[in-house]
């Protein structure tokens, strides 16, 4: 008998930035440098990132082939020839740090920058949109409530640019 409704989708990952194991979902976002989520995919964390990315943009290779110059910033867990030759045949440029063994990657110096960006995304969905306690105890259930929290977060983020708010990522407005 299975003991949740999740078993077969969530399975067991580790946090490194926690250092801990967890047992769930991996939550993938591919967003814009305002922090608007364009693509995002849930994924059991053993499933590995590039085939996760990989699976994301051939379900929605149409959003890849509306844009030209897409640039996609990623980290060390994204690197592999025949993957950098995948994306590069949707006519995305990535841009991540290089591995111990290679040489200084163009545009490097640019990514510590970026960091904060993702990490202030990251700590939106779960800080202020409490995606890390969602309640979800279906597939549909989970699916749903990250669904409701990626939506706000844009909307969010939508708003604020329309109103010309100096910080675009921020929902403090919105936090009653």
């Amino acid at each position: 008998m299975k003991r949740s409704e999740l078993a077969g989708w969530a399975g067991y990952g580790y946090c490194a930035s926690h250092s801990r194991f967890y047992w769930g979902l991996k939550l993938y976002l591919v967003c814009t440098p305002a922090g608007i989520p364009i693509l995002w995919a849930l994924a059991d964390p053993k499933i590995g990132e590039r085939e996760v990315l990989s699976a994301m943009l051939e379900v929605d290779a149409d959003v890849a082939a509306e844009h030209e110059g897409i640039l996609l910033i990623c980290d060390k867990g994204f690197a592999g020839r025949e993957f950098e030759t995948m994306v590069s045949e949707y006519g995305i440029t990535m841009l991540r740090p290089s591995r111990k063994n290679e040489k200084t990657r163009y545009g490097e110096p640019l990514l510590k920058k970026v960091r904060q960006l993702i990490e202030s995304v990251n700590d939106t969905l779960k800080g202020q949109l409490d995606l890390e306690d969602h309640g979800g105890r279906s597939c549909a259930g989970v699916a749903v409530r990250v669904a409701q929290r990626v939506l706000a977060m844009a909307a969010a983020i939508w708003h604020n640019h329309a109103l010309g708010e100096p910080v675009t990522r921020s929902l403090i407005a919105y936090d009653h």
